[in-house]
């Protein structure tokens, strides 16, 4: 809005029209970013229920996801979205959602990857033997 009025020359209702909303609402943005310059355009605070997850959460949760979950007393190898809320919990009595632990990491710049489960065997002859199949598979 700011661009299309400053660089454009564009008038509210032009303005508005192109980014389909109200005048009411260019010229209140317009105004603001008058007022309090690029500042002005960030959101505001709103009211709500305030997030549950602590500085010490967080760093308690990066510092388990960089661990192995076996080294941690966990009966598996790998760490999920869900294992690691279940592990959170029970370490900190804080219980949030797989996706509250999935943004909590990303901020952190950490992304779980989905496991990639592969199948192998002992058998020297398994590589051929799994070619053979899959042959099969699409014949």
């Amino acid at each position: 809005m700011v661009l299309l009025s400053a660089e454009k020359g564009l008038k509210v209702q032009e303005i508005a029209e192109i980014v389909r909303e109200s005048q009411a609402t260019v010229l209140r943005w317009l105004k603001r970013y008058m007022a309090e310059g690029v500042e002005g355009l960030k959101d505001i605070p709103r009211a709500g229920r305030p997030g549950i997850v602590t500085d010490v959460y967080r760093a308690d949760l990066v510092e388990a996801v960089r661990r192995r979950p076996r080294s941690l007393g966990q009966p598996y190898s790998l760490w999920t979205l869900h294992r690691l809320a279940d592990y959170m919990a029970e370490q900190t009595g804080i219980r949030v959602s797989h996706e509250t632990v999935r943004r909590t990491l990303r901020k952190e710049g950490i992304v779980l990857s989905r496991p990639q489960h592969t199948i192998s065997s002992p058998d020297p002859e398994y590589k051929v033997k799994k070619r053979r199949s899959k042959k099969h598979e699409t014949s």
